[in-house]
């Protein structure tokens, strides 16, 4: 009671009605297997449809277990799941491997300055990177100029030139003659650059550059003499300022040609046969540095400078000059013609850069969905340069991808290959039963525990393993009964006989597991084969979920079409079943005009009380509703007043199940309330307890269908 000291109004807020009941979702299922890809420890993530569980857990490619390939009925199951109507799945990984560390690909350099890395394990983490260089505009800029600045290096033909000055050799020269190469402006003169030029006399013969002096053959500005033949040109080829920023010394840059052979004889070294040259560029744009073998590896004599204005003597073989600075990661699966499942975008070179290597692909991401999403991870060497970055990537791309050839007609392509991940062995009891850790995470089945809204569980890829199946399924049966309110669909495995069924079955005897026989025909989503065989699991848990929301977990999930069904494994009859239906063995059944439907409901209970897969799941969804909306009963004060509403609460919560046709017979007939003295002795209030006892008339599925017909009088 609150206090009132001062006279006044006071208003105060009291409550006289009782609280309500809301029923929880049954229709939220999980699924324990192995997996391509995705973490193996912590929380299950839950998936809501089956491109977000590729995007976390992989495709539905095969796995390989210690060199043997087997189906992944995991990913297989999960979208048979959503095929059939499902709407939330929660993933548990369950792998074998070895040690911790075991099954990661990964790629790096001879001095690990750079190391990529699949982010889970798995033969899924051998993916391919491709780089792709965010400047892609070209950037060479020719422009033909009538006067050179001082300094600038240029290309310059000339035909006719004649010299006005007299030299001692002018009598051992023939006049004119025709002059192309590299010249620099010295004031008032021209200089040959490194002595790269090609000079030709009228007689056509070649004209020694170590011959020609400084000033000689017209090389003198007032030498360049007009006398009608003359034709003189001076080009000039930069690389301009890239839209990103301005270029700075030692800019990483690539040259592409289409062929070498206009630039023999205006430049130093041998490059061999490549028309893909990397280097790095001045801040001017003027000169191009050919690095070493590493990047280069057919380039004798390197480094090299290139003026890029000798680029003027080969216009038609340039492609383009692009700098190599900032890029994104395309990450392909499949090899380097797969499909590109991620992209990294807009990373620099510099390791200190907000968008450095390691910092838009961290090994420890901020967000959970990029943990779970993001594929691979990039670690950087400490104090490592960005020159030193740059060399690491080209020590690691692919050199025959980027350098096709001058046949190629595809450009240069930067791939780095992961390797070394693997699926481990052939996951088994123990590894699907898991651990609780709270510190690393649990895994497995335990990793299920913390989870409340999982009402389906199923482990389908154990029905592929005949050692471990029974083991397996156990494991799921223990799980089951600790969390109390789950129900386990288990698999029959292929090929299994009648009496082979029957037996596996009287291996188990529990209300909350439900068997299912034979596995399903489908078309293979993997596109290697027509069809394929899967196990049941995932269609059922698609029935199990989409019955709960059409029509309620009342229903029983049978008579219901097996969505992506093409058949059977094999076609059961009616005497077959006569066999199978008493063990609680549930048959997968096809029908001439009706299709392919589940004709069983049973669970895996001898107790005649529990024979039906939807009394019990009733019952959880009863229970579960009751135990998670009277949580505010507890520590209240144990009296009349709080049975009365108590018993209110859930006989409100009992009416609207009976209105929406879920229990049987009348209202006052389909279920009783007691909460009172009758229900509860002295001993019980002194120790803090509150009985509440219901009773509820389930509906039972109308299993066997019987029309009595006989014959009669017309006047009787």
């Amino acid at each position: 009671m609150p206090e009132y000291l001062a006279p006044g109004v006071f208003v105060e807020e009291v409550s006289f009605r009782s609280k309500s009941i809301e029923g929880v979702g049954t229709s939220v299922a999980a699924i324990a297997g192995p997996t391509r890809t995705g973490p193996l420890r912590g929380k299950p993530e839950v998936v809501t449809s089956f491109a977000e569980f590729t995007r976390i857990y992989g495709d539905v490619q095969d796995l390989s277990f210690s060199g043997s390939t087997v189906l992944n009925h995991t990913a297989l199951s999960a979208k048979a799941f959503f095929d059939g109507g499902g709407k939330q799945l929660f993933v548990s990984r369950v792998a074998n491997f070895s040690t911790p560390s075991s099954g990661f690909a990964s790629a790096t350099n001879s001095n690990n300055h750079v190391t990529f890395a699949s982010r889970f394990p798995g033969a899924m983490g051998n993916l391919t990177l491709e780089l792709d260089w965010r400047d892609s505009e070209n950037l060479l800029l020719s422009v033909i100029t009538s006067a050179p600045a001082d300094g600038e290096v240029v290309f310059l033909e000339a035909t006719g030139l004649t010299n006005t000055a007299t030299t001692a050799d002018t009598s051992a020269r023939a006049h004119p003659f025709d002059f192309r190469g590299l010249v620099r402006k010295a004031g008032s003169q021209y200089e040959i650059v490194d002595d790269l030029a090609v000079i030709t006399d009228t007689n056509g013969d070649s004209v020694d550059v170590t011959d020609i002096e400084v000033g000689d053959y017209g090389l003198e500005a007032a030498g360049l003499v007009n006398d009608g033949s003359t034709s003189v040109t001076f080009t000039k080829v930069t690389a301009r300022r890239p839209s990103s920023g301005a270029l700075a010394d030692g800019t990483e840059a690539v040259l592409s040609l289409s062929e070498i052979a206009g630039l023999n004889g205006f430049h130093e070294g041998d490059w061999g046969t490549l028309t893909t040259l990397y280097g790095t560029l001045n801040a001017a744009g003027t000169e191009f540095i050919i690095e070493d073998s590493s990047r280069n590896p057919a380039v004798v004599g390197a480094p090299i400078k290139l003026y890029l204005s000798a680029l003027a003597a080969a216009p038609g073989s340039v492609r383009a000059m692009m700098v190599q600075r900032s890029f994104n990661i395309n990450v392909r699966n499949g090899g380097a013609d797969g499909a590109v499942i991620y992209t990294y975008a807009d990373i620099s070179s510099a390791p200190d850069a907000e968008n450095s290597l390691s910092n838009v692909m961290s090994a420890s991401p901020g967000k959970r969905y990029d943990e779970l999403t993001s594929p691979v991870s990039c670690t950087l060497a400490n104090s490592v340069t960005g020159d030193q970055i740059i060399a690491a990537l080209y020590n690691m791309f692919d050199s025959g991808a980027m350098n096709p050839g001058p046949m190629s007609v595809e450009g240069p392509r930067y791939l780095i290959t992961l390797s070394g991940g693997d699926d481990g062995s052939t996951p088994v009891a123990v590894n699907y039963s898991g651990e609780s850790d709270e510190v690393n995470g649990s895994t497995g089945f335990a990793a299920f525990e913390d989870i409340e809204d999982i009402s389906i569980v199923m482990c389908p890829a154990a029905a592929a393993d005949e050692t471990n199946h029974q083991a397996i399924v156990a494991e799921m049966q223990k799980h089951c009964r600790k969390m109390r309110y789950r129900v386990g669909i288990v698999d029959s495995r292929e090929g299994m006989s009648l009496s082979e069924v029957r037996e596996f079955r009287s291996n188990f005897d529990d209300s909350r597991l439900a068997l299912y026989y034979p596995w399903v025909v489908a078309a293979d989503p993997r596109g290697t084969q027509p069809t394929v065989n899967l196990p049941p699991a995932g269609f059922i848990a698609g029935v199990y979920a989409n019955t709960d929301v059409q029509r309620g977990v009342h229903k029983a999930p049978a008579n219901e079409p097996v969505i992506g069904a093409l058949g059977f494994t094999q076609e059961i009859n009616q005497f077959q079943q006569e066999l199978l239906n008493p063990a609680g063995v549930n048959c997968l059944r096809s029908f001439a005009g009706r299709g392919h439907r589940v004709w069983g409901g049973r669970t895996l209970s001898s107790d005649p009380e529990w024979k039906y897969v939807n009394v019990r799941r009733y019952f959880l969804y009863l229970e579960r509703s009751i135990e998670k909306s009277t949580q505010w009963v507890v520590f209240e004060p144990n009296g009349e007043r709080l049975w009365d509403n108590v018993r209110i609460t859930i006989e409100n919560f009992l009416y609207n199940e009976w209105a929406n046709g879920r229990l049987l017979g009348t209202a006052k007939t389909a279920y009783f309330v007691r909460c009172d003295r009758s229900t509860m002795t002295q001993n019980d209030l002194d120790n803090g307890r509150l009985v509440c006892e219901v009773g509820v008339a389930a509906l039972k599925p109308a299993e066997f269908v019987i029309f009595r017909i006989g014959q009669k009088t017309a006047d009787s």
